[in-house]
């Protein structure tokens, strides 16, 4: 198995971590849940990405933004990971084929849209995969209190539930005491390390 910073050089190109990436990556890849508030371009997607590619399985990446996750999956793709995106504006055909891709264990990274994700027949694939950790990205989206709550991120506190024993970040760029609270709460992450 490679180390994270292994991973970070092979595949990212980088020779450092910055700020708490480190840390929050081990927490990740140790099997904790984590709450990580970090501001935009800080990195807060290596602090997913790289857990993704050091645990086995696959990593679930819940993204509010279709054109986000798709240039996400661009870049990871461009660097040789095995990155899709299961989303709404993706023909049938399409879907079916990432789904058979999921299934044969050939991705190592898969964003969706939170409504897809808590969706039966979604969970109920994932069940039959080995999940590395799911990232909640955008968190603040699942709180009133956030500037763009999404009703569809509500549902996603049955991960843990489903998903047990798999490590769940919540990533988000803004989040006061009241959001944060509302994140760990809708999220069930009561017992989430936060970092800032």
């Amino acid at each position: 198995m490679s180390t994270p910073l292994e991973v970070l050089t092979r595949v990212f190109g980088y020779h450092a971590f910055r700020g708490r990436q480190a840390a929050i990556i081990d927490h990740v890849v140790g099997g904790g849940d984590a709450l990580v508030i970090m501001p935009t371009g800080g990195g807060k997607s290596l602090c997913y990405q790289v857990p993704a590619l050091v645990r086995g399985g696959v990593g679930v990446v819940v993204s509010p933004l279709i054109a986000l996750m798709d240039d996400q999956v661009a870049a990871l793709r461009e660097l040789g990971v095995a990155a899709t995106a299961l989303h709404s504006g993706l023909p049938a055909g399409e879907a079916a084929t990432i789904e058979r891709e999921l299934l044969a264990g050939r991705l190592k990274v898969v964003y969706m849209a939170p409504e897809r994700l808590v969706g039966e027949r979604t969970l109920e694939l994932l069940s039959r995969v080995p999940v590395a950790l799911i990232a909640i990205d955008e968190a603040h989206c699942v709180s009133q209190w956030g500037h763009d709550f999404r009703p569809e991120y509500l549902g996603l506190g049955v991960l843990g539930e489903r998903f047990p024993g798999v490590p769940r970040l919540a990533l988000t760029a803004t989040a006061d005491g009241p959001t944060q609270r509302d994140i760990v709460s809708r999220l069930r992450l009561a017992d989430a390390a936060l970092f800032t």
